[in-house]
């Protein structure tokens, strides 16, 4: 199944995409979009038109100690609203640290200045993206046969 991660920003949110046998998760756009309807709408759209996948999955970015602050909030409401729009599951995914792996990454790499913030969301999200689809493989390998 496609499946759609969303790193939700008030800026700008990145998206990333998994082919149909969740093996290979890949960005694929950021979207600039600073009112949160419009941006809950944009994601909808691509979802359900543009990708047509059949799961998406929120980043949530959790404190270290796992309880919710004001970003958390704000991408559980921006979950339930995506919920509330398309016909398509929506979940929510512990992103803790995927925003700092992706700095890593892009330090690693030598990526700066423009180049660097317009590919971290992509890179963050593709983060998120992977970290689920190696859940799923590992609830699969764990099931009773």
């Amino acid at each position: 199944m496609k499946i759609l991660a969303v790193d939700f920003g008030e800026a700008r949110t990145g998206l990333a995409c998994c082919d149909r046998t969740e093996f290979l998760a890949s960005p694929v756009g950021i979207i600039y979009e600073k009112d949160f309807e419009t941006c809950v709408k944009k994601v909808g759209y691509a979802a359900t038109h543009e990708l047509q996948v059949g799961l998406v999955v929120v980043g949530l970015p959790l404190n270290m100690d796992g309880s919710k602050g004001p970003r958390a909030e704000l991408c559980d409401k921006f979950a339930r609203a995506l919920r509330a729009l398309i016909p398509i599951p929506v979940e929510t995914w512990d992103e803790r640290r995927t925003t700092v792996e992706a700095h890593n990454y892009l330090n690693e790499m030598n990526v700066r200045g423009k180049r660097r913030k317009e590919v971290v969301d992509e890179l963050a999200a593709t983060i998120i993206l992977e970290s689920y689809l190696n859940y799923r493989r590992n609830q699969k390998a764990n099931e009773p046969k």
